[in-house]
C-alpha cells in the first residue's frame, strides 16, 4: 500500500444550551430532552459507513466538538468509545479530547468523562470577565469557569486546554491581560488564544458590536504574546499556545494535512486514497440538521451529504493553508507524502511568497517567516496567485 497520512476521528455533537451570537459552527439550541441514545446509535452507524476509508490505519486522536459535547453523559461516551474501539485500532497513546462548557459542568459528570476514556478537556471559557461573558451570550460566569477547570484537574485531567478570546467588545489591554493571568493561574497545559471575528450568518455579523480599534488590538496581541512566553508557553500555531510537549495532537494532524474521518451532524472529513498518480484526496461532509441526521440512520442514502475530489492545485494550496499556520512549519517531505505532488509544484505555489520574504526557502522545511506569520492572509494569497500565474 502507498504511504497514507495519519488518521484521526472528529465527532460532532450539534446541540448547545443557547446559541452564542458570535458562533458560526453547526450548533443548535436544544429544545426538549437530548436524544442521546439515538444519536450515539447514529454515530456508530455513520462510522460503519466510513470504515472503507480507514485502510488499516490506527486512530492517532479523537476530538469531540460541538455544539456543547459536555451535554452528553459519561455513560453515553463510554458506550460510544467502546463502539469505536470495537471497530478501529487505537494508538496506544491516543489523545481523546472533549469540548466542555463551564455552564454544563458537574463534578460527577467530569469524573464520568475521565472514566469513559477521555483524557483531554478543551474548556470554552472565552473570558473571565463577567461583563464580557454577558456580551458574548455565554451561560456561565467567571466563578463557574474557575470551578470547572479546578474540578477537571481534581478528577484526573492533566491535559486541559482553555479557549480564550481577545478583542472583545469594550476590551482594553489591561482586561485582555487579566484574562490571560487568570487562565495561567489555573495551570492549563494548552491555551487557544484567538481574536474575536465577526463571521457571516451570526447574530454579531447582523448586528455588530463595537470592537477595539486596530492599534488596541495590536497592543493586546503584543502584550499577550509576551505574557504567555514569559509563563513558559510556546506559540506553535497562529492561535495555539502550549507548554513544551503538550501541543494538541489532533489539531497538529489538521495542520500537517493528515486525514480524518468526520461523523455526526455537519461533520467534515478528509480522506486520501492511493492511485496511479500517487494520491486522490477527497473532502466529505455529513447532513447538517440534527433531526435530518437522525432520520438518515434508517435511510438507504446514509449520512453523507456531499463529497468532492480536490484538484492538484487545490491539494497544494490547502496543504499550505494548514502547514504555514505552524510557527515551525512542517518537514518538506510531508509535501509529497500528504499531497502526492512533486517539488516542482511546491516551488510554483511558493515562488512569489519566497520572493517577498514571507516564506523561508530551505531543503528541509516548509515554513513562514515571522513576517509571513504576521501577514498570513497575504502569504496565502501569494501562494494562490503564483498558481494562477502559472496556469
Amino acid at each position: 500500500m502507498s504511504f497514507l497520512p495519519p488518521l484521526a476521528l472528529y465527532i460532532h455533537v450539534p446541540w448547545c444550551v443557547r446559541k452564542c451570537p458570535y458562533c458560526d459552527f453547526n450548533s443548535h439550541a436544544l429544545s426538549g430532552a437530548l436524544p442521546e441514545a439515538a444519536y450515539i446509535d447514529a454515530l456508530l452507524a455513520d462510522l460503519d459507513a466510513e470504515m472503507i476509508n480507514v485502510q488499516g490505519r490506527p486512530l492517532t486522536s479523537i476530538f469531540i466538538g460541538g455544539g456543547t459535547p459536555s451535554l452528553v453523559s459519561g455513560a453515553g461516551y463510554q458506550r460510544l468509545l467502546a463502539g469505536i474501539e470495537a471497530r478501529l485500532t487505537l494508538a496506544p497513546d491516543i489523545e481523546i479530547t472533549l469540548e466542555a462548557n463551564p455552564g454544563t459542568f458537574e463534578r460527577e459528570r467530569f469524573l464520568d468523562f475521565r472514566r469513559a476514556g477521555i483524557n483531554r478537556l478543551s474548556v470554552g471559557v472565552q473570558s473571565f470577565d463577567n461583563d464580557a461573558l454577558a456580551r458574548l451570550g455565554r451561560i456561565h460566569d467567571a466563578d463557574e469557569a474557575v470551578r470547572a477547570i479546578s474540578t477537571a484537574r481534581e478528577v484526573g485531567f492533566d491535559e486541559i486546554n482553555i479557549d480564550l478570546m481577545h478583542g472583545l467588545p469594550g476590551q482594553d489591554k489591561a482586561r485582555a491581560l487579566a484574562d490571560i493571568d487568570q487562565a495561567l493561574a489555573l495551570a492549563p497545559s494548552h491555551l487557544s488564544w484567538y481574536q474575536l471575528t465577526l463571521e457571516p450568518n451570526t447574530a454579531f455579523y447582523s448586528h455588530p458590536p463595537t470592537l477595539p480599534e486596530e492599534d488596541v488590538l495590536a497592543d493586546i496581541q503584543d502584550a499577550g504574546q509576551a505574557r504567555l512566553e514569559g509563563a513558559g508557553f510556546q506559540r506553535y500555531e497562529i492561535s495555539a499556545w502550549s507548554r513544551p510537549g503538550h501541543e494538541a495532537r489532533h489539531n497538529l494532524n489538521y495542520w500537517r494535512f493528515g486525514d480524518y474521518l468526520g461523523i455526526g451532524a455537519g461533520a467534515h472529513g478528509k480522506i486520501s486514497r492511493p492511485d496511479d498518480e500517487g494520491l486522490t484526496i477527497e473532502r466529505r461532509w455529513k447532513t447538517r440538521q440534527p433531526e435530518t441526521y437522525l432520520a438518515r440512520h434508517d435511510d438507504p442514502r446514509g449520512f453523507l451529504a456531499g463529497h468532492r475530489r480536490l484538484s492538484r492545485d487545490e491539494r497544494g494550496l490547502e496543504f499550505l493553508m494548514n502547514a504555514l499556520r505552524l510557527s515551525d512549519g512542517v518537514p518538506r517531505a510531508l509535501w509529497h507524502q500528504h499531497t502526492g505532488l512533486d517539488d516542482a509544484r511546491l516551488d510554483a505555489h511558493t515562488r512569489a511568497a519566497i520572493a517577498r520574504e514571507l516564506m523561508s526557502e530551505t531543503h528541509s522545511r516548509i515554513q513562514a517567516t515571522p513576517l509571513g506569520l504576521l501577514f498570513l492572509n497575504d502569504l496565502l494569497a501569494l501562494c494562490d496567485d503564483s498558481v494562477l500565474a502559472r496556469s
